[in-house]
């Protein structure tokens, strides 16, 4: 990147203004139709199955849109209003079964690391060269099987609908448990005191776990009230494939934002946050279609020089600093399994490496440091 490159020569300021007609008019252009699509697929699955298929796929894709939709709330930029970003962020972390708040915090520490490899190791905790190194080999087949592609599928599903399940149940557990042994030094704690004071790995703050507890509610109540409007077969069923999808997207997309050849990813020594918007984010130039499912976060290397500019505003921004952004790694489709092998940091180049690479250089390694053979003297 030009080293006299700063923030202040990129125009920001005029698109990060929210216009909250245009953010309403999405919502409901995105919920509306999903909804209808429900009443659609629950209609088509009494007459074929077969009839699914399309369905589903446009159902999943809806779902990946009201995903990026809930990413704007959670950097307040979709509304101009905090406390409407945070309902309709919470309502649209119901229909994905994720809990917003907590999401979106853990989000807004991506975007203050981004390209800081020794804070933040991307979207699937990477290891340096240097702990893959470490690993015994059924270990390292284990870290690179549970990293490929596929694996987005059962991730994917597990991410939405079990994890934040999990995080409830075991999050209270860890409370309970800490207020019973408590007790005998604290006699008239109450719930509410711990929950002031309690340390937890499944929530950072006391408006985390409520967010976190009433969204299990809303959405356990859900899955209760359509398997019994629908039959649990039906719903399921199709709930789990919508869900799966539409998170097997979002996960690549979000993969391949920060996971390709080249990336920015430094130490955090002499670690630059602008450098790392523009080259440790990428341009996925997307077909028309796909940029409006994704809501356009394909332009996020914009997203990432101001976190304030609403999904609607990115493509203007993106063209008028476009001059600026030679540096930006244009991806497009088929680029995006190629992404995939770059699952190792190397701290001493700061770069993204395959698994491949290393173990070649690996090998080189122990031949230059193997001993040489005596040579046996003959006369």
């Amino acid at each position: 990147m030009n080293a006299t490159l700063k923030k202040s020569d990129f125009v920001l300021t005029p698109y990060m203004k929210s216009n909250n007609l245009l953010a309403t008019y999405q919502i409901l252009i995105t919920l509306v139709p999903y909804g209808c699509l429900w009443f659609l697929a629950v209609t088509a699955a009494h007459i074929s199955v077969w009839l699914l298929p399309p369905i589903l796929i446009l159902m999943s894709l809806l779902s990946v849109r009201s995903f990026s939709l809930m990413h704007d709330c959670g950097h307040y930029s979709l509304f101009s209003s905090k406390k409407v970003n945070r309902c309709v962020g919470f309502c649209l972390g119901v229909i994905n079964a994720i809990p917003q708040y907590p999401w979106s915090r853990d989000h807004a520490y991506h975007h203050k690391t981004n390209g800081d490899w020794e804070r933040y190791r991307g979207v699937a905790d990477f290891l340096s060269t240097t702990e893959f190194a470490k690993l015994n080999a059924k270990d390292r087949q284990v870290y690179q099987f549970i990293r490929q592609p596929i694996m987005a599928i059962p991730g994917g599903f597990f991410y939405l609908a079990i994890a934040p399940r999990m995080a409830l149940v075991l999050g209270v557990y860890d409370l309970f448990r800490d207020l019973i042994s408590d007790r005998p030094q604290q006699p008239g704690l109450s719930l509410a005191a711990k929950l002031d004071t309690h340390s937890s790995k499944y929530w950072q703050s006391k408006t985390e776990f409520w967010d976190l507890l009433l969204n299990n509610i809303c959405v356990i109540s859900s899955w209760i009230l359509m398997s019994n409007l629908l039959g649990a077969g039906l719903f399921l069923s199709i709930y789990s494939v919508v869900l799966t999808l539409s998170a097997v997207v979002f996960i690549w997309v979000f993969f391949v934002q920060h996971i390709f050849e080249g990336s920015y990813a430094h130490q955090t020594a002499d670690w630059d946050y602008l450098q790392g918007a523009v080259e440790g984010s990428s341009y996925l130039e997307l077909p028309t279609i796909l940029k409006w499912f994704t809501a356009d976060i394909g332009y996020h290397n914009i997203h990432h020089l101001s976190e304030r500019i609403p999904n609607y505003h990115l493509q203007a921004c993106h063209l008028h600093n476009l001059h600026l952004l030679s540096n930006v790694k244009t991806l497009r489709l088929g680029d995006m399994l190629d992404c995939a092998k770059y699952i190792l940091w190397d701290a001493d180049t700061q770069q993204l490496v395959s698994i491949e690479s290393f173990l070649q250089d690996e090998r080189q390694a122990r031949i230059v440091a193997a001993p040489i053979p005596a040579i046996a003297n003959f006369r």
